[in-house]
């Protein structure tokens, strides 16, 4: 850790990650010399390239705008470089080094043949107009396209970049290029795109949970569940907890969240997806719309719950937040952001025997089925959305079989941190030493 940081400066989710990951597998090594002797673990965490690159356009004012460009191809053993990219002024190469490296051992759960990369811009699509957006994305993609195909390098969406950037994006790589390939997924339905893309991440990870709490002969069929965000993840975890049978209290944005006591039912469930997809409003106006609570500035994890879901964003749910959880009869915290709780939270979690899956295993039925979507792309075919959901939800059991084969602790607990972390670790380890030291 003190090599990886010396190298990386000022990188601290970067560190975070590492550092997590290095936890489980240091000792998991101890008796492996072939990979101490390769020096596996400190080659993974060295990005493959990294591509930086500035992105100049014009605003609707007709003035220049410039935006920095990155593309992080991480690691690329088990496959082409695949993650998504990122449209968000907080955006930089540390948190995309983070994300490139987590995404190395979510795609290698999945057991699909997908690398790791991660990728994005410091823009912010938030009240830009469409033509703004395409001008951005045009000129975004002019030079992404030289390091990116179907069969090196295939990124997707993430925060900022949904449907309407894909679209963008996808249009000039084919007009550069004069080649329709699935060199992007995420795609719409109508040119490449699979079905049950969008709902991925957030039916994922309910199916998750689903598996863990029936480890426990439980099911969420009645669950009180706090969800944290409103963008695709939560709004799809939502609709899934809601058609099993679960009671979810809570959304968020970035201004605050609301507290639905009653539950949030299929219509209102229909008027957020209006609202944060179409009229791209706050959460706050759910509250004035069905006359529930909207507490300003803060978090959802006060709010009593059984289950907590945090689909927001890194680092959002910390020690005091997981304390206040426990204390409030939570028993169960799935990741569906991307390291949504701190080193501490964690911690907390494990020591109270809390179920706690984290982002890499929870949350990596997205990438699973935009590696679906290559899958379908390169046989030219499209599978119905009955085949789609059923292959995500056997990708979800087996992920959840594999964190329990190796995340066993010696006092008889399962770490699925651990599991998910060791389990994704192996299958890299393996290629990148049969593939000798490149």
């Amino acid at each position: 850790m003190t090599r990886i940081i010396d190298r990386n400066p000022g990188e601290n989710e970067f560190h975070q990650a590492v550092h997590e990951v290095a936890e489980n597998i240091i000792p998991f090594i101890q008796d492996k010399p072939q990979y101490q002797k390769a020096k596996i673990l400190e080659r993974i965490a060295e990005p493959e390239r990294v591509i930086i690159f500035r992105v100049p356009w014009m605003n609707d004012q007709g003035e220049v705008e410039i935006n920095r460009g990155y593309r992080v191809q991480m690691n690329s053993a088990i496959g082409p470089y695949k993650g998504g990219l990122r449209f968000h002024p907080s955006v930089n190469l540390g948190t995309l080094k983070f994300l490139a490296f987590e995404q190395i051992f979510k795609n290698s759960l999945t057991q699909l043949p997908m690398g790791g990369g991660k990728g994005g811009s410091d823009f912010d699509p938030k009240g830009r107009s469409d033509r703004e957006v395409m001008f951005f994305c045009q000129s975004f993609m002019t030079e992404l396209f030289r390091h990116i195909s179907s069969d090196n390098d295939v990124p997707a969406g993430d925060i900022g970049v949904g449907a309407r950037e894909i679209g963008f994006l996808f249009g000039q790589y084919k007009r550069l290029k004069n080649e329709f390939t699935g060199v992007l997924t995420g795609k719409g339905a109508s040119y490449g795109g699979s079905l049950i893309r969008p709902e991925a991440t957030g039916y994922g990870v309910v199916y998750f949970v689903e598996q863990m709490l029936k480890q426990h002969r439980d099911s969420i069929k009645g669950k009180r569940v706090v969800i944290s965000g409103s963008g695709n993840v939560a709004q799809y975890t939502l609709e899934k907890c809601i058609e099993l049978g679960a009671k979810v209290l809570t959304l968020s944005d970035s201004s605050g969240y609301i507290y639905d006591e009653k539950g949030i039912d299929a219509e209102k469930f229909a008027y957020i997806m209006h609202l944060k997809n179409e009229t791209r409003g706050r959460i706050s106006a759910y509250a004035d719309r069905f006359g529930c609570e909207f507490i300003a500035g803060k978090t959802p994890w006060e709010v009593p719950c059984d289950i907590a879901l945090p689909n927001a964003t890194q680092n959002e749910l910390n020690g005091d937040d997981a304390r206040m959880l426990i204390k409030n009869g939570c028993m169960c915290v799935a990741e569906g952001a991307n390291m949504p709780c701190t080193p501490e939270a964690i911690s907390i979690f494990e020591d109270n025997d809390i179920l706690y899956a984290p982002g890499k295993a929870a949350n990596a039925g997205g990438v699973a089925v935009s590696g679906l979507e290559m899958s379908q792309n390169s046989l030219r075919l499209s599978w119905s959305r009955e085949e789609v959901d059923k292959k995500l939800q056997d990708i979800m059991f087996n992920i959840h079989s594999t964190c329990l084969r190796y995340g066993h602790k010696p006092d008889g607990r399962i770490s699925y941190m651990q599991g998910a972390n060791i389990g994704g670790f192996v299958r890299v380890a393996d290629a990148m030493l049969a593939q000798g030291l490149v």
